[in-house]
């Protein structure tokens, strides 16, 4: 084997180990909700993963900092919440969850994601 044969496996290899650590390592940095959290918006939300318990009430507020158009509201389907977000205003939701598992939140144009972890 010649050594640009094997330098070509031997990137291939760091290529695969690298997208597979990327892909299926990475661990969603999950922030935990009182009975109130605030979420910026401002390329996409943060936190993006939030923890809720089951049976409390919790105030979620929108704190959109970014003027892109799609970012203008915030959809939680299965709450069947659509809530318009004006630039630089806080804007909040109220959420009860009764079933424990995980609920996407998205942007109007269903671009940009989060998760609400109800445990």
């Amino acid at each position: 084997m010649t050594l640009d044969k094997i330098a070509v496996i031997i990137s291939g290899l760091v290529g695969v180990v690298f997208t597979y650590w990327f892909f299926f390592q990475k661990k969603d940095n999950v922030v935990e909700a009182g009975s109130a959290i605030e979420v910026t918006v401002d390329g996409g939300y943060s936190p993006d993963v939030i923890s809720l318990a089951r049976g409390k009430a919790t105030k979620i507020t929108f704190l959109r900092k970014d003027p892109n158009t799609c970012l203008e509201e915030v959809v939680i389907p299965n709450f069947k919440i659509r809530k318009y977000l004006p630039l630089n205003k806080a804007a909040s939701v109220s959420i009860t969850p009764t079933k424990p598992g995980t609920y996407d939140f998205v942007c109007g144009m269903n671009m940009f994601h989060g998760k609400l972890v109800v445990r």
